[in-house]
């Protein structure tokens, strides 16, 4: 798996925020394939590889999901809960990239064991520094410890 990209999940409804977030990962020193859903619903179905993402060759297993709260069909919250609550998901880091600066928002992400919590507009720098110590510029050249 050496020098293999990184799949991330990207789950926001913004298409400008997509955008910047899929412009910063993709100039950062972090291989990656960024695979961009637009609902809560889109997201459940990748991550459980379900209906049109069945297909694992072609729709492998996140390493990554950036998760935004306020999402059509299905809220973040709910997609972050049923993700952490199952077993074979619960590995994968979930960051919250969110415009969400409420407590209640916070505490529920992290009640539901968000691994972070980034309030938009994001501050790439730091979002980077984000990746780097939640260790993927090192997976990004190394085998994934899962």
């Amino acid at each position: 798996m050496n020098g293999e990209p990184l799949t991330i999940l990207l789950v926001e409804d913004n298409p400008d925020h997509a955008e910047l977030v899929m412009r910063n990962l993709e100039d950062s020193l972090v291989a990656n394939r960024i695979i961009h859903v637009e609902d809560g619903e889109a997201a459940l179905e990748y991550l459980f590889g379900r209906g049109d993402y069945a297909d694992r060759d072609r729709f492998p297993r996140p390493d990554l999901a950036l998760l935004d709260l306020r999402l059509p069909k299905i809220d973040g919250l709910e997609v972050l809960k049923e993700v952490k609550a199952d077993p074979g998901l619960r590995p994968i880091p979930m960051v919250i990239l969110t415009t969400s600066d409420a407590e209640r928002d916070l505490a529920m992400a992290y009640e539901y064991h968000a691994n972070s919590y980034v309030t938009k507009p994001v501050d790439f720098s730091q979002f980077n520094q984000l990746l780097h110590d939640l260790g993927f510029y090192w997976l990004a050249w190394n085998k994934r410890p899962w």
